[in-house]
């Protein structure tokens, strides 16, 4: 099954290879054996991208004096040996913690310019970091090296004000909604106002399949992607590319590679 024509350079790259998937490295492969308690750094992305990734999914956070971070949690306690609330940290302050206790938390521009040929998944995780996020892609102009998307349907909608639809945004929880349930994809692509480009979801939320054959054939119908998160097991690999879907993350870098290659739809970099 090939993938829908979004108009998306980010996710229209995939349509260069039939057949395959866009592979995403999930912080950067966060449960990959090698790199494991290093999600979301710099060495974890030059793993992923030394396994052939060129897809990357991070978060992104604003310190207190404005960098952005590449980093998913809203302090620093759980993945640093230093403790606080990275939104009244200063980049200063936050460049002497380290990931494992030896990586530093990278800056997203640090990021961009250290994988040229990257594309970067990102996730807004907290409101100061959307009009932060907005800026950097225009001062860097890199429309066609990001897809955002975010929980929070305010995140989303001023990311979208702010960039004017230049850049691709996964749908918010309500717009996945709108695909789940109601009986065609263009009408649900009406309902969000065209400007979703992806639907990122999980395969299942509780007892609710998410990621369905129905909502994969209701998306593509509407030229949008399909992508599932965070998909570790090689079994539930091989389900979701058999129903169809456009793009996998995962954890582990190592056995979506696998699963990919073997089934012819692994997309090699150009």
């Amino acid at each position: 099954m090939t993938a829908p024509r979004t108009g998306f350079a980010f996710l229209d790259e995939v349509l260069a290879t039939p057949g395959a998937v866009l592979a995403f490295a999930h912080r950067g492969g966060a449960y990959h054996p090698e790199i494991e308690g290093l999600e979301n750094t710099r060495a974890a992305f030059a793993h992923a991208v030394g396994l052939g990734y060129d897809y990357l999914e991070t978060d992104v956070h604003v310190t207190a004096d404005g960098v952005l971070l590449a980093f998913h949690d809203a302090v620093l306690d759980r993945v640093t040996d230093a403790r606080g609330a990275i939104e009244h940290t200063t980049y200063a302050e936050v460049r002497r913690a380290m990931v494992g206790g030896r990586e530093e938390v990278p800056t997203l521009a640090s990021l961009l310019d250290a994988f040229p040929d990257a594309r970067f998944n990102i996730d807004l995780k907290s409101d100061g970091a959307v009009d932060a996020l907005a800026a950097f892609v225009a001062e860097h102009d890199a429309h066609d090296r990001v897809l955002v998307g975010s929980f929070v349907q305010r995140r989303t909608d001023r990311f979208r004000e702010l960039t004017g639809g230049r850049v691709p945004t996964a749908a918010t929880p309500a717009e996945i909604l709108a695909f789940r349930l109601l009986p065609s994809g263009r009408l649900a692509d009406r309902l969000t106002r065209r400007r979703v480009a992806a639907l990122q979801v999980p395969h299942r939320r509780g007892w609710l399949r998410v990621a369905t054959p129905g909502l994969v054939r209701r998306a593509h119908a509407a030229g949008k992607h399909v992508h599932v998160w965070t998909i570790d097991d090689p079994e539930e690999m091989a389900v979701l590319l058999d129903r169809g879907v456009d793009g996998l993350m995962t954890d582990r870098t190592d056995l979506l590679k696998d699963v990919l290659v073997r089934r012819g739809q692994w997309r090699e970099r150009a």
